[in-house]
């Protein structure tokens, strides 16, 4: 891999980790469209290292109180029935389906699951699941005619049942093209949380995951095209313009739709199909050098 390939892919994975259009896919894809070989699920895991620290520096103040009052929750049984004690406790249950199905299926995530027809899909279904979601969520918030705006739920409503679905949502994101804030997004929004709590929740469960996938992939980083230099690099790439991405991103949300990611999703997922299907494409392309 060239400086400029850890350029451009770490550009990629900043500017795509946080919004649902799916980091993995994108560098996958970034490569097939270039020419350039497949990066593969280690570098693509280390780069999210640089993303995640993003969200740590960002989300700092919360994280600090939610780790402050879950250590004391051990050894405080009044503290047990705090708020950020029992995110600290849903952060963990919630991480558990990711943990167990990433060992589980890591050979799968390495080879089958980067076919760009499986991407392409992804694509496809998954936007077109954000986009009920997303309707269902501005139904509620607008009300109508005959129908009062409904609440919507917020973290502090978050309980055990709906921290291991919001779990098994991000576990969905192993496949490239589903997107790990896509998926746990569109969870939260079908359980009838608000836009801004899905975020945030999505955000905080994708730390532990995302940073024991990156420490764990470390041994590969030198092997075959990738060497650790540009990984290194890209990787601070990815916080720079990830932590851009990410305050934008909080913002974008109080206010806006995720339609036009609905929509980008399912456009390049039906190119990626045609192009596919055309010969333009192999859906294996990049992988045999790599």
């Amino acid at each position: 891999m060239s400086w400029f390939e850890s350029f451009v892919l770490g550009l990629v994975q900043g500017l795509t980790e946080f919004l649902p259009i799916s980091s993995s896919a994108h560098l996958r894809l970034t490569a097939a469209f270039a020419g350039w070989h497949d990066p593969g699920a280690a570098f693509t895991a280390i780069t999210q290292i640089g993303t995640e620290t993003a969200v740590i520096i960002y989300f700092r103040k919360d994280i600090a109180r939610i780790i402050s009052a879950w250590f004391c929750s051990l050894t405080n049984r009044s503290m047990r029935s705090d708020h950020d004690a029992q995110m600290g406790w849903l952060v963990i249950v919630g991480s558990i389906p990711i943990g167990v199905l990433g060992v589980t299926f890591k050979d799968q995530i390495e080879g089958p699951f980067r076919d760009l027809r499986l991407i392409a899909t992804t694509l496809v279904v998954m936007g077109i699941v954000l986009g009920i979601a997303d309707r269902l969520a501005a139904r509620d918030e607008a009300g109508g005619r005959h129908r009062a705006a409904k609440e919507r739920k917020t973290l502090k409503e978050l309980g055990v049942k709906d921290g291991l679905i919001f779990g098994f949502c991000q576990a969905l994101a192993l496949i490239p093209g589903v997107s790990r804030s896509g998926a746990t997004i569109s969870g939260g929004l079908l359980m009838g949380y608000t836009r801004e709590a899905a975020a945030r929740y999505s955000f905080l469960l994708a730390i532990p995951a995302v940073l024991a996938s990156g420490v764990f992939e470390l041994k590969d980083a030198g092997e075959g095209h990738v060497s650790w230099g540009p990984t290194i690099f890209a990787t601070f790439i990815a916080f720079g313009v990830g932590y851009a991405v990410i305050a934008w991103f909080m913002k974008f949300i109080t206010t806006k739709s995720f339609m036009p990611f609905v929509i980008y999703r399912v456009l390049l997922g039906l190119l990626l199909f045609a192009l596919v299907s055309a010969g333009v494409l192999s859906p294996h392309a990049g992988e045999s050098a790599g």
